[in-house]
């Protein structure tokens, strides 16, 4: 039990760690309210789709920044993709780097 009770701290050390980082923002503790005892797997299905997801997206934009000349519109479609599946579940950092990305698509900014 004594155990099981450390566990639950070390999880809770390392979820308030992450918010204190700025990598969740408040949409991940709706995730969580969206949690009980129907779903009690919820957050982690979510979360699972989500880097599942991400995985899939990641390749298609390796695979689109490997050819020349970069098709901006394209990029800019995949980072709006990654951008949306990432607020969805609080990826505070995530969304914003997303966003950054999509202004060098916009401006035609290949180095950046």
């Amino acid at each position: 039990m004594e155990r099981n009770s450390q566990l639950h701290r070390q999880v809770a050390l390392m979820r308030q760690s992450l918010f204190d980082q700025g990598y969740l923002d408040e949409q991940f503790v709706q995730l969580e309210e969206l949690q009980d005892d129907a779903n009690p797997n919820f957050v982690e299905e979510v979360v699972t789709l989500y880097y599942r997801d991400s995985a899939r997206l990641i390749a298609s934009i390796e695979q689109a920044l490997d050819k020349s000349p970069l098709d901006f519109n394209k990029l800019d479609s995949y980072m709006h993709q990654f951008k949306g599946s990432s607020s969805s579940i609080g990826g505070r950092k995530v969304k914003a780097e997303c966003a950054q990305f999509r202004e060098y698509c916009r401006a035609g900014n290949g180095e950046g």
